[in-house]
C-alpha cells in the first residue's frame, strides 16, 4: 500500500466528521422517473417532519487515521459523536415521500430533510473548518451545507456528498414515521476541491466512500 492511499482515505472520512460525515443520508437511486408520481400512491408520506436524526456510521479506518494525524473533530451545536463512531444530527424539518422501489417512480424517495443548528468541526494544522445546517435532497441524491473556515463563511449550499441509494434498504415503519438505512455516502467533487484547497493538499478524490447513513424520520 502506498503512503498516498491512507491519506486519501483519511481525507474522505475527515470530510464526514467535518461535514457529516453527516451526513449524513438515505435516498433513492439516480434513475429518472419512468412514470409520474401522480399515478402512483406512495407507501409513506410525511409532509411536515418533526425529527428525529440522521446518523452516519464511521469507517474504523477513519478513526485510526484521525488519531495518527492528530486531527481533532468535534460536534457543532446539537450534533453528537458517539464513542462507537456514529455521528448524529437532529432533523429540524422537511418532508419525505417514499414509493415502493418496485414501482416505476424514480427517485422512489423524494423530499427535503433539514438539519439546522448542528454540524461538525475539524481542526488541523491551525485551521478550523465548520460544516453546518445540512440539507439532504433524496431526489437529487445530494447533501449540501454551509462551510466556514476560521470563523468566516466560505460557502453556502455547498455540495458536500453524493448519496448512493442503490444500497438503500426498504423502509422500516415506526409508530410516527420510518427508518431509511443503508445509503452510501460518497465524497463529492465540490467537497474534494474545497478541502484540498483549504488544507493545501491534492489527495481527495470524487467518489471516495465515506460511510453508511441511517435516517430516522418522524412527522
Amino acid at each position: 500500500m502506498s503512503l498516498t492511499t491512507p491519506f486519501i482515505r483519511l481525507g474522505a472520512m475527515l470530510l464526514l466528521m467535518a461535514a457529516l460525515a453527516f451526513g449524513v443520508a438515505a435516498c433513492g437511486d439516480d434513475e429518472e422517473s419512468t412514470s409520474s408520481s401522480a399515478d402512483t400512491e406512495p407507501v409513506a408520506e410525511l409532509p411536515d417532519l418533526k425529527g428525529d436524526t440522521t446518523e452516519v456510521a464511521l469507517d474504523a479506518g477513519f478513526v485510526e487515521a484521525l488519531t495518527m494525524l492528530k486531527v481533532t473533530p468535534g460536534p457543532v451545536g446539537d450534533a453528537e459523536i458517539s464513542n462507537d463512531g456514529v455521528a448524529s444530527f437532529p432533523i429540524t424539518g422537511g418532508t419525505v415521500t417514499y414509493y415502493d422501489p418496485a414501482s416505476s417512480v424514480r427517485p422512489y424517495v423524494q423530499g427535503i430533510i433539514d438539519h439546522e443548528g448542528s454540524g461538525l468541526s475539524l481542526e488541523a494544522g491551525g485551521t478550523l473548518v465548520e460544516l453546518t445546517d445540512f440539507v439532504v435532497d433524496p431526489g437529487t441524491s445530494e447533501l449540501t451545507g454551509t462551510v466556514s473556515v476560521d470563523g468566516k463563511e466560505a460557502a453556502t449550499d455547498a455540495l458536500l456528498f453524493d448519496l448512493d441509494g442503490s444500497t438503500l434498504m426498504p423502509l422500516e415503519p415506526t409508530s410516527d414515521g420510518g427508518i431509511l438505512e443503508g445509503s452510501g455516502v460518497l465524497l463529492s467533487a465540490d467537497a474534494a476541491a474545497l478541502l484540498n484547497d483549504t488544507f493545501k493538499i491534492d489527495a481527495l478524490k470524487e467518489g471516495l466512500p465515506i460511510g453508511v447513513a441511517k435516517i430516522t424520520v418522524a412527522g
